[in-house]
């Protein structure tokens, strides 16, 4: 690809105010008719410095757009006991349509017994074995589904990238990210390839793809060997180093060889957020 036809940049900012707008015109109607807005609640368990920031700029968006949102924090040294309380008695608020427990948790709780206690019509994040079963038994995937497989969907609208008979390769280490967002994909006529990071044939397999998407939390481990010319690129990975922020892809290498790529950051993160927001009010919407 010649230097001057870089890829094209799938600005994450920009598809997450519009998001944003949309949801809180939505709210500000309820208001001016005198009805409850939508609450959502998030439990913040320690003070882990990405999880505190992540929480942070969800508060300030809902803040932005209208929705009532409070964080509940719990110590690191909280018992896992403690913690389910706090959950079931949010299970139990006629106030909060949405609850999301902050991800990842210390490693000394049991996450999947957490998540298994928000009830399943308030599970915003749709982590609970119950919504996910419902994900990967149906393609009626028009309204609430995990916010991060929503940012891929919405994003390829953004370029109107048709997946019918598209190559796609999804790269990550988690079983259940990486089945249900191939599910989704393939709903929509999508032929996924899914593939673990540690494949010794990553870049082989990867480099048929004319959409890539990668979840990993290696920094540019992807390189322009495992890119086609011409492929979407979805960069859903993200790492801190130092004051650095990167994503699984090595950026510089690979937009000259992708016709569309996602920042890190700026890209995948703030759509996110503006999906998390979305599925607050659908939620509320189904009371």
């Amino acid at each position: 690809m010649d230097k001057k036809e870089i890829a094209r940049i799938i600005d994450g900012r920009k598809i997450a105010e519009r998001i944003g707008d949309e949801v809180k015109d939505k709210v500000d109607k309820l208001m001016e008719a005198g009805e409850r807005v939508p609450g959502l609640a998030i439990v913040l368990v320690g003070e882990r410095e990405d999880s505190m920031l992540y929480v942070r700029l969800k508060e300030r968006e809902a803040k932005r757009v209208g929705i009532d949102i409070h964080v509940y924090r719990c110590l690191q040294d909280t018992s896992e006991n403690d913690i389910i309380e706090v959950v079931e008695h949010l299970n139990q608020d006629d106030d909060v349509d949405a609850i999301l427990v902050q991800l990842p948790l210390p490693k000394k709780f049991d996450t999947d017994r957490i998540i298994k206690t928000i009830d399943p019509e308030k599970d915003v994040d749709r982590f609970h074995p119950e919504n996910l079963k419902k994900l990967l038994e149906t393609c009626n995937h028009e309204e609430v589904i995990p916010p991060v497989l929503q940012v891929v969907i919405e994003m390829l609208k953004d370029i109107d990238f048709d997946l019918k008979e598209k190559k796609v390769c999804v790269i990550s280490n988690s079983d259940i990210f990486g089945k249900s967002l191939a599910k989704v994909l393939e709903c929509r006529g999508g032929i996924v390839n899914l593939i673990q990071a540690s494949d010794s044939d990553l870049a082989k397999k990867a480099v048929e793809a004319d959409l890539l998407i990668t979840a990993v939390g290696r920094p540019e481990f992807i390189g322009k060997d495992a890119i086609k010319d011409g492929a979407v690129v979805i960069d859903i990975g993200i790492t801190k180093e130092g004051k650095d922020i990167l994503g699984d892809v090595n950026f510089k290498e690979v937009e000259e060889k992708a016709s569309f790529i996602t920042p890190v950051p700026g890209g995948v993160g703030p759509v996110t957020v503006a999906m998390l927001l979305k599925n607050t009010l659908a939620l509320y919407n189904e009371k």
